[in-house]
Order: C-alpha cells, then sequence, then structure tokens
C-alpha cells in the first residue's frame, strides 16, 4: 500500500526465520493479541498520530552511542517486537547513564518519548525476555551469515550493524551470561563485521568485496590501487611468518608490514592516503604510454621526501631513495615502496610527527634495510621487527616516554622553559650528524637523549633557552632601536650646527661630527652582543662548539671597535676637546684624518654585504641552502647555520616594495621629526643651557645641575618619547593608505551587497575551474 513501509526481501527472510522459531502456543497468542489491543488503545491516548520518529529524536550529542540500538529496534519491530522493546529499554538506560540530570539540549524530550513508548510496549510475555533474544540473536546470525553472498552490499553492511547492536543489548539482558553457542554465532559475525563498521569512514572500500561506490570506477583510482597491488620480483616472505601474522600479501603495503612490523589498521589507513595521493595528482601529470603512473608516481615523491632529500643535503649524507634498476615499471614499484614506508612510518608516529626531523632520521635507517632486503632478494625482517606492533615498541615508544616525561616536567605549563624540553629542543638534536654516533640503530636507550631510570639531572636545551626579561625589547628589535637612535643622534648634531638646516651637513667640522654615530653605533652593538650572551648562556651546554666560538669572537671584536673607533675620531679632529682630548692624549697627540675613515668601512664591511644580500635574495637563498665551505664560513658569521629557514627569502619584486614602503614611510617621519620637534627645540635649549639660575623655587622638579641640564631633559622628555613612538602612527597611516591602493588594484571589496553576490554565484564554477582544476594543455 502507499502509506506502508516497504521492508527488504532479506531482513524479512531472518526475521521470519527467528519469528518461526519462537512461536508460542495459541494462548500465549490471545493474550499477545488482547495485550497489543491494550497498548494501541493506550498510544491513541498518549503518542497522537504525526509523531516523528524514534530516531529524529535523538539529540545530537547523544546520536552516535544511542542510535544503532533505536535503528535495531526498528529493524526487527514488524517481526519480534519484544526483542525491539528491549533494545529501547536499552537505549533509555544508556540516555540515562550519560546523562542523569537532563542536561544537554533535547535530552529531556527524548527521555519523554521514550519512557511513553516504553510503557505501551511493555506487555507481558510469557517467554523468559533473556531465552526470547538469544534465540532470535542466534537465528538472526546464522540466516545472515548464509545469506550474506547474495546481499546488496549496502544492505549487508547495515545488518551487521544490527547485529552488533543486538548482541550488546542481549548481554545487557542476560547480565553476560551468554549461551556457549550463542557467543561462537556472536564471534563468527565480529570476524565478519570488522570491515563494515568503518565502511562509512573510508573514501574508497578496498576491502568491501561487492561495494558499488562510484569512485572505484574512476581510472585514477583503478591506476593507483593495480600500481600497489604490484608486487612481482620483491623477495617472498617465509610461509611461518605470514601464517604466524595470520595475513596474506595483497599490495606492497602488507609486504612492508610484515617487514617492518607495522600495526594492520595503520595499513589500512595508510593505503587508502597513497591511492588517493597518487589519483590526486594523477589528474593534473601525464604519463607515458602505457604506464600513467610514472610521472605520478615521480611527482608525489618528490613532495614527500622534500624535507628528507634537504636533510641529508643539510647533514652531507647520501639519501637512500636509490634506485638503481632498468625498467620504468621497476622503478616505479621501488618508488612507491619508499612512499608506502614513509607513509607507514608517519602514520604510527603519534606525537613524534611534530619531529620531522626525526622521522627523516628513522626513515633513513629503514630504508637502507629495505634496500638491503630488495637488492639481496631475501626477505629478513631485522631483529625486533618480526611481529605486529613491533615497530610502534621497538622505535615510537621510546620517543614517546622522552616526550612523557619531559611534559610532566614542564609542570602543566607552569616551569621555566630551561627546565623541560619541547618538541623542537627534541628535533633539533637531528640537526647534526652528532645523533648517527649518539643514538644509533636501533635506538641505544643509553643515550643521553633517553631518560634513563634512576636519572634526575636535566638535560640541557638546545640553541635556545627562552629567558624571560624586558631587555628582549632591546635584543629582539635591536636594528629598529639602533637606526632611531643613530638618526636622532644624526639630526641633533645637525641641528645643533651654526646653520640649523640640513645644508649644514656640507660643512666639513659638522660631517665630521656627524661621523660620530659610528661610535654610538658600536657601543649599541656592544650592548646587543652582550645580551646575546647572557640570554644564550643556558644553552651553551647542547651547542655547536662554532656557535660557542662565534659568539665569543662577535663579544672581543665589539670590544676590540668600541676602543679603536673613538681612538681613531679623536685622531681626526686637530683639537679635540674633553674625552677626545683625553684619547689623543693616549695616543700621543696623533693626528690622522682617513684612519677614522678606514676604520668607518672596515667596521660597516659586514653589514654592506648583509644589506647586499638583502637586496639580492636569490644569492642568499643559494648561499644558505650551499655546502661550500666558504660560503658557510661567510654565513656563519652573518647568522647561526640552522637546518630551518634556510633559503626562505623572498624575490626580487617582493624585496623592492617592501623596501620602497619603508623608505618612503620613514623619510616622512624623520622629516617630521626633524623639522617639527627636533629643530624648534634647539634655540631654547640653548637659551636654557646659558642662563644663570643660583636656586630653582621648584627643586623636587628641576633638580640643580650645571648648565640647567635639569630643565633640559625634563623639555626635552616627551619630545624623545614622541620620536619613538610616533612610527605606529606614521605605519598606520601609510598602512591604510598602501592597503587601499592595494585593494582597488586587487578589486577587493567590489561585491557590496547580497544581489550582486547571488550574480557572482554564477561565474564561480569557471573561476573555480581556472584557478583549481587542470586543463587539457596540462594533462596532455
Amino acid at each position: 500500500m502507499a502509506g506502508e513501509p516497504t521492508i527488504s526481501p532479506t531482513i524479512t527472510y531472518l526475521a521470519a526465520m527467528a519469528t518461526a522459531s519462537t512461536s508460542t502456543g495459541a494462548a500465549a497468542m490471545a493474550v499477545s493479541g488482547r495485550r497489543n489491543m491494550l497498548a494501541q488503545t493506550l498510544a491513541s491516548r498518549r503518542l497522537p498520530e504525526g509523531v516523528a520518529e524514534p530516531g529524529e529524536r535523538v539529540p545530537d550529542a547523544l546520536a552516535p552511542e544511542v542510535m544503532p540500538f533505536i535503528r535495531a529496534a526498528d529493524d526487527v519491530e514488524p517481526f519480534n517486537p519484544r526483542v525491539a522493546f528491549l533494545c529501547r529499554k536499552y537505549a533509555y538506560k544508556k540516555v540515562q547513564r550519560m546523562d542523569p540530570s537532563s542536561i544537554q539540549r533535547g535530552v529531556r524530550q527524548f527521555k519523554t518519548y521514550m519512557s511513553l513508548k516504553l510503557d505501551q510496549d511493555d506487555t507481558q510475555f510469557l517467554v523468559n525476555d533473556a531465552k526470547e533474544i538469544q534465540r532470535f540473536y542466534k537465528h538472526y546470525c546464522d540466516n545472515l551469515i548464509r545469506s550474506s553472498q547474495r546481499t546488496n552490499f549496502d544492505e549487508l553492511a547495515r545488518y551487521y550493524q544490527v547485529s552488533s547492536a543486538l548482541y550488546e543489548v542481549l548481554k545487557d539482558v542476560t547480565n553476560n551470561k551468554v549461551d556457549s553457542e550463542v557467543m561462537k554465532c556472536a564471534k563468527v559475525v565480529e570476524e565478519k563485521s570488522g570491515h563494515f563498521r568503518s565502511y562509512k569512514y573510508n573514501i574508497v572500500p578496498l576491502n568491501f568485496p561487492g561495494s558499488s561506490e562510484a569512485v572505484l570506477e574512476l581510472p585514477e583510482i583503478k591506476s593507483a590501487i593495480d600500481a600497489i597491488r604490484n608486487t612481482d620480483g620483491l623477495p617472498k616472505p617465509h610461509m611461518s611468518s605470514m601464517h604466524r601474522e595470520g595475513k596474506s600479501i595483497r599490495d606492497l603495503l602488507d609486504w612492508l608490514s610484515l617487514a617492518f612490523g607495522f600495526q594492520n589498521s595503520n595499513v589500512e589507513n595508510q593505503r587508502e592516503n597513497m591511492i588517493l595521493l597518487l589519483a590526486n595528482i594523477s589528474t593534473r601529470t601525464s604519463g607515458q604510454d602505457g604506464l600513467p603512473l610514472v610521472d605520478t608516481v615521480n611527482d608525489l615523491g618528490e613532495k614527500i621526501f622534500g624535507n628528507y632529500e634537504s636533510w641529508c643535503n643539510y647533514l652531507h649524507l647520501s639519501s637512500r631513495i636509490m634506485i638503481n634498476y632498468d625498467g620504468a615499471l621497476k622503478k616505479q614499484q621501488l618508488m612507491l615502496l619508499h612512499i608506502g614506508l614513509y607513509l607507514l612510518i608517519w602514520g604510527e608516529a603519534s606525537n613524534v610527527r611534530f619531529m620531522p626531523e626525526c622521522l627523516c632520521y628513522i626513515f633513513h635507517h629503514m630504508a637502507n634495510q629495505l634496500n638491503e632486503m630488495v637488492e639481496e632478494n631475501y626477505f629478513q625482517p631485522p631483529p625486533g621487527f618480526e611481529e605486529e606492533g613491533s615497530f610502534l615498541k621497538v622505535v615510537i615508544e621510546p620517543i614517546y616516554k622522552v616526550l612523557q616525561k619531559e611534559s610532566q616536567r614542564s609542570k602543566g605549563g607552569t616551569a621555566g622553559h630551561s627546565a623541560w624540553r619541547n618538541y623542537d629542543d627534541l628535533n633539533e638534536q637531528f640537526w647534526s650528524e652528532k645523533c648517527f654516533m649518539k643514538l644509533g640503530w636501533p635506538w641505544d636507550l643509553r643515550a643521553d637523549f633517553f631518560h634513563q631510570a634512576g636519572r634526575t639531572t636535566r638535560k640541557p636545551k638546545t640553541n635556545f633557552v627562552e629567558v624571560r626579561t624586558f631587555l628582549h625589547l632591546f635584543r629582539s628589535f635591536n636594528r629598529m632601536w639602533v637606526f632611531f637612535i643613530l638618526a636622532f643622534q644624526a639630526m641633533l648634531i645637525v641641528s645643533w650646527s651654526s646653520s640649523g638646516s640640513l645644508s649644514g651637513i656640507a660643512d666639513v667640522t659638522v660631517f665630521r661630527s656627524v661621523l660620530s654615530v659610528f661610535i654610538t653605533a658600536a657601543l649599541l652593538n656592544f650592548i646587543k652582543v652582550t645580551l646575546d650572551i647572557m640570554l644564550t648562556i643556558q644553552a651553551w651546554g647542547n651547542m655547536e662548539w662554532t656557535q660557542i666560538i662565534r659568539y665569543l669572537l662577535k663579544f672581543f671584536v665589539a670590544i676590540a671597535w668600541i676602543i679603536i673607533l673613538p681612538v681613531t675620531y679623536s685622531s681626526s679632529i686637530k683639537n679635540p676637546s674633553g674625552a677626545g682630548k683625553l684619547l689623543n692624549s693616549w695616543t700621543r697627540n696623533w693626528y690622522n684624518q682617513s684612519v677614522y675613515n678606514v676604520a668607518i668601512v672596515i667596521y660597516m664591511g659586514p653589514n654592506i654585504l648583509a644589506a647586499l644580500l638583502f637586496l639580492l635574495p636569490q644569492l642568499q637563498n643559494v648561499m644558505e641552502c650551499s655546502n661550500s665551505r666558504a660560503f658557510i664560513l661567510l654565513m656563519w658569521w652573518i647568522q647561526p647555520r640552522l637546518y630551518l629557514a634556510r633559503g626562505m627569502h623572498e624575490n626580487i619584486l617582493s624585496i623592492f616594495k617592501y623596501v620602497f614602503f619603508w623608505v618612503v614611510l620613514l623619510t616622512c617621519k624623520l622629516a617630521f621629526s626633524f623639522y617639527v620637534e627636533i629643530s624648534p627645540m634647539i634655540e631654547p635649549t640653548k637659551f636654557i643651557l646659558n642662563q644663570v639660575v643660583g636656586n630653582y623655587e621648584w627643586h623636587e622638579v628641576f633638580p640643580f645641575l650645571p648648565h640647567n641640564l635639569g630643565v633640559v631633559i625634563t623639555i626635552w622628555a616627551p619630545i624623545v618619547l614622541v620620536y619613538f613612538m610616533d612610527t605606529q602612527i606614521w605605519y598606520a597611516i601609510f598602512s591604510t593608505v598602501f592597503g587601499g591602493v592595494s585593494g582597488a588594484l586587487s578589486h577587493v571589496g567590489e561585491i557590496r551587497t547580497l544581489g550582486m553576490l547571488r550574480v557572482r554565484f554564477k561565474s564561480m564554477p569557471d573561476a573555480f575551474r581556472k584557478c583549481h582544476v587542470a586543463t587539457d594543455k596540462e594533462v596532455l
């Protein structure tokens, strides 16, 4: 009939067989009939027509746990109402345990509905509930197993889910006192339904024969599946190991699992991951005739092994991805083996994924073992990797214990940064070739990297230890502070000159005075180098000796320039006064104007080189990534050599726009500061300095100092503060202007109404296709 629900022939067959086995006497049926009539009467009073199905009333927060039992009750209710009642009753109990106070949204309404439903369905039943549900479950499972070959795959997945829910209800009803025959049926169903539980979570249902998913018909998916199932030419595992593990070799990942002891669930996940990666790339690459995945596999290998190849180059190691075979199919197979090995390592690494160079170290050794097996054509798992899960136990678990110990030392993030090691500190251990000697393979658990029982000494940090101090305000923004201080000094000297304008810098005396800013720069550089040592000394215990020498050399060089520049400057002045006269007396009134200029050129040499490299980012990228000793020595003095952040500079056009923005901004800022802030203060300052004041009435504000310096400091303090702080105002103005121009050129904000947005939706597919979908030319 039109209003009646249709029922699958298979479930009708299953339920009918179960119902036939549980038929009772005529008296029981008569009593049941009367009870059903009473239930219908109560239902007509309590549940009006048009009420929603139970599944529609399940709250979202409880649906994953409760919905399977509601569905099981709906499926078996036409054939055994009592079992359906028990399923709903168990669902109600589960909800009551999960949220006894009905706090979550919709839980109280669901409980009310279920209590009414249970009241109307709770009729007297002559047969014991435990026996009835066990009998029904046994026949349900027997017929499910017999009919599984001729049932639609999607329906079969649903029936196995129903059987799983029924068994959980059965254990609750029987208080876990399940009949032995029923337990045998449950084990058989459990084995057969293992794949069906995760069916809805898989994009590509590889382990579900009979699946009608359209994704399996895509040529890219078919090619990827055929490629990873090619195990021809690989050494065959011993039959004893295959029987021990209870698995067969269907593809390359199964072969790797037997070779290195990966978990089955990890193999299933990475198999699907690998197929999807190959399929996605194959839509954008073209392959050779008859070998559609050759280019795809190579492209995927370049992306996955990019960091590994960079790591090997940084440590002067030879890559273990050596495919010295002829034939495209053999090369493709070996590349897929290495890709599969890396994905399996990554899939089982857990939190070790946050240590990418540690994964490179693991892959480096395991790829070497893989190459040996392939070259010798003899399948022999490395010692300790013979069983499933051995990789997790032998390789990942020791590192995870180190992470766990360090996490405990952090005391929930309240301990000092120097008291414990985080992911970065542990990962930086693998930035040096010393890790091969210290850690070995498999892990040498006696190494200092791992925590030993009974040892409580703290391991040193690597390269960086956070020290919480306000001195970071100067150290982190050192170049900004140096630039503003030197610019302020130069503008003050020019304003103080007789002309008081920028043209005064052409005067030789004024220009010589302006050159004194390099002495100030040397002093500021000494402060910065001193802070570098003070704030990194806690990391010296685990730092490369070359970096320690670099810090010490910079410190002594800074001290040398503090002495050399003032002395040479005093010698370039004919009649020095003050401190210059004292310094000149040390050099026996030695006079030479050019020596200070030479000293400035030498002092500015490294800074000029750094500026040139900044303006030539491509050259700097090459030098940072090069293994040439000359480049390494040169870059070693300019910046510490670390594995990360090498060769990441922008292109010349981006650098030009960046420099242009800041040159214009700083030019306007310095011009404003010179003409509006500094120059107008010079004459009042000279006037105050020349005044003679015997006693201040406000001596608390203006202390008695020679030449009224207290008053001068008081009136200049706000000017200096504004000078350093108004850069933010200029930045806000210029970022608004430049951002507005950039947004206008990029057509940002052209869509101003919802009507315009709806019109643009029509052109969205074409725009998406142009930007993200490979064109025919790219594919061909």
